[in-house]
């Protein structure tokens, strides 16, 4: 599959982020039948048999003519899942692959084997340069404002400074909550908008009433940005916060022991304003849907 052909089966060109413990097989599948791409992560099952059981699960629910899934994949020596994942992957020939904390040229062709797409996600210059090294399909340029670890650079100096090398899909996230922001991506000379946050409070969301609450009555200056829970900087409910005890660590976390810290401390982008009550997926993707569509509309006139 091209990246023509993946953008070609979506109703309209974005893609919902894998979040980690928010997605799961409903907000996945919800969000192909509507036809914008859902994922996940791999992560998000405690086991590569269980992940297998979302992949069957997945694949049985979703036909021909629904939007293509993906899976993030963490590529770093701290996932001891990541070939075994990698391997259902391809059994199962996931349409996208994402991958986080390592862009491996082997893993791209594993990928490419049985035809499907890989897009890495960076924060900066640097690391968009290894990942188009290593031949992937797409970069997701992940600017100030996203959910989970973000960068800080304005999504207009980070798409500008990714084109000047780069001609590839472009993926642009941070702070997309509206259909119109596809468009203003597109417009930037980005190929595809990534959503998280708008999806967290998502009827088919895996995260508790509580956690969805404090998404409808939170807004940008309700998020900070610390690297104190993990180690490295990410956007998390400033409420949440305040809440837990932030863990005690000494540099780089485990995926254990992060994921424990991600529990009670949560995460969002400074797009959660623009949550307001807990819906359907499908009624989130059909207001993105129109509102891209006024968009253009309104671009045209």
């Amino acid at each position: 599959m091209t990246v023509d052909e993946f953008k070609a089966r979506l109703r309209v060109p974005a893609i919902v982020a894998p979040m980690f413990l928010v997605s799961g097989p409903d907000l996945v599948v919800e969000t192909c039948k509507a036809g914008l791409c859902g994922t996940f992560p791999a992560l998000n099952q405690r086991t590569s048999e269980g992940f297998e059981d979302w992949l069957k699960e997945i694949t049985d629910r979703l036909g021909p003519d629904h939007a293509p899934f993906g899976v993030n994949l963490i590529v770093h020596k701290s996932n001891p899942r990541v070939m075994a994942d990698l391997e259902l992957c391809v059994k199962y020939k996931v349409p996208l692959i994402i991958t986080s904390l390592g862009a491996v040229s082997d893993l791209v062709q594993a990928v490419h084997s049985y035809g499907g797409l890989v897009f890495h996600d960076v924060i900066q210059r640097r690391h968009a340069e290894k990942a188009a090294e290593a031949g992937v399909d797409g970069i997701i340029a992940v600017a100030a404002g996203a959910g989970g670890h973000a960068g800080t650079f304005s999504p207009f100096a980070l798409t500008s400074e990714i084109r000047e090398f780069w001609d590839g899909a472009l993926i642009l996230s941070g702070s997309m909550s509206h259909g119109g922001h596809i468009a203003a991506a597109q417009m930037m000379r980005a190929d595809f908008a990534y959503f998280g946050s708008h999806f967290i409070a998502a009827e088919e969301s895996m995260v508790s009433q509580e956690q969805k609450a404090m998404m409808i009555s939170s807004s940008a200056k309700d998020i900070t940005y610390t690297d104190q829970v993990t180690g490295v900087g990410a956007n998390f409910l400033t409420p949440s916060l305040a809440a837990a005890a932030l863990p005690d660590h000494a540099g780089e976390m485990s995926l254990n022991e992060e994921a424990k810290a991600w529990k009670s401390i949560w995460s969002a982008g400074h797009g959660t304003g623009a949550v307001k009550a807990v819906r359907p997926v499908r009624a989130i993707c059909e207001q993105l849907i129109a509102e891209y569509d006024e968009a253009r509309r309104n671009f045209c006139r």
